[in-house]
């Protein structure tokens, strides 16, 4: 605790010798401040960082209303889909390895997905491969509901994925799904590692991300932001039903490659200026730069892809390819993820910055033009020009 509170107050020492003593980029936390106020969030965490330092760091807001719990810099949260980039992080390590190419059969790995059939029809005209699974275009569908026990494991889910009949042609057709949470079983396989253990050893621990987890420990569970809904009756904003709001012993979850881990934005954007950094940040490399090229170049050509418009997608991240409403501030080429709870991180290559926000509530529209996605985009990049 002691530690933190230091790192805290050595980083408000250095941030206040910006334009003289005021704090750069406030006009962020005064936007996310109205939206604490007008009850679209509870709170909120931003960051901002251009040319690998961190220029903006401000919560605003409660991380629990009913406890009056103060959002705080390095409150956690469960960042949901924005684990696929790590989970496409951790396949392309194992690339670099020479251990597996993205452009491999999956059935190489999961034998199952050999006997796939294509939903009406008989066997895919090729087979569904690595890169298929991580840009969404492979055509797995979830696991049907009654094929699952209680509490299963990566490989048991894995298995009911690859038993379920492809939605479509692997390639032929973009639709967000279950691909990530396949990929993470194949890093099981190959490395030999429980997928949280290869995390772990290959890219948390080296990367001095110490809050990132798909286990909460009890003193992390303390700095939680509850997630939370607006309900429409009383114009407030309830706890929302949630694993991580109800159940405080989620090691007996597998980790969830698609969408199981909780992190603070700190340590999120250590991975990310990692990434943007060419693959190394303080230490050892991490993932080659060839690898990240390739990781976020555009696989999905011409087809319709993401939740807004103009976007394409790479393999475990969005992608702007024309920049437009709500990623209009961003540059072309710019990449990242959103999480289903509203948080969202964007790697904007152009302008050699960073932007995560951090937010916790369950009924936001990924794909909104007007929200606080939109706004905090618009602004960070407004005060950064």
């Amino acid at each position: 605790m002691i530690s933190r509170l230091v790192a805290s107050l050595a980083f408000c020492l250095w941030i206040g010798g910006f334009a003289g003593g005021a704090e750069p980029l406030s006009p962020v936390a005064a936007r996310m401040q109205q939206f604490v106020e007008d009850k679209t969030v509870s709170g909120a965490v931003t960051l901002v960082a251009r040319h690998g330092k961190v220029v903006h760091l401000k919560a605003v807001g409660l991380a629990d209303i009913e406890a009056q719990r103060a959002m705080q810099p390095d409150s956690l949260f469960w960042i949901a889909s924005m684990t696929k980039p790590i989970t496409a992080t951790a396949v392309m390590i194992l690339q670099d390895q020479g251990k597996l190419s993205v452009a491999d059969p999956a059935g190489k790995y999961i034998p199952e997905l050999n006997s796939v059939t294509v939903t009406g029809g008989g066997p895919p005209k090729r087979p569904v491969t690595i890169a298929d699974l991580l840009s969404h275009t492979s055509g797995v569908a979830n696991p049907a509901a009654d094929s699952l026990g209680a509490n299963p494991t990566l490989a048991e889910i894995s298995l009911a994925i690859s038993k379920q009949p492809l939605q479509f042609e692997p390639g032929s057709q973009w639709k967000y799904g279950s691909g990530l949470t396949a990929a993470g079983r194949i890093v099981e396989i190959v490395s030999g590692q429980p997928f949280d253990a290869f995390l772990e050893e290959q890219i948390f621990r080296p990367l001095g991300m110490k809050d990132t987890t798909f286990y909460p420990t009890s003193e992390q569970r303390q700095r939680l932001a509850i997630i939370y809904r607006f309900d429409k009756e009383t114009q407030r904003l309830l706890p929302a039903t949630s694993a991580l709001n109800a159940e405080p012993k989620m090691e007996r979850r597998a980790p969830n490659p698609s969408g199981g881990l909780c992190s603070t934005a700190s340590d999120y954007y250590r991975f990310y200026q990692m990434i943007l950094s060419g693959g190394k940040l303080d230490g050892p490399r991490i993932v080659s730069a060839a690898a990240i090229k390739q990781m976020t170049a555009i696989h999905t050509g011409e087809l319709k892809a993401g939740f807004s418009l103009g976007m394409g997608w790479a393999l475990g991240w969005g992608v702007v390819r024309e920049p437009t409403a709500p990623n209009a501030m961003l540059s072309a080429g710019s990449y990242g993820h959103g999480g289903a709870y509203g948080t969202i991180g964007w790697i904007d290559p152009q302008r050699d910055a960073v932007l995560v926000l951090m937010i916790a509530r369950s009924d936001m529209n990924p794909a909104q033009e007007s929200g606080i996605r939109g706004a905090f985009q618009q602004i960070a990049v407004e005060q950064l020009k």
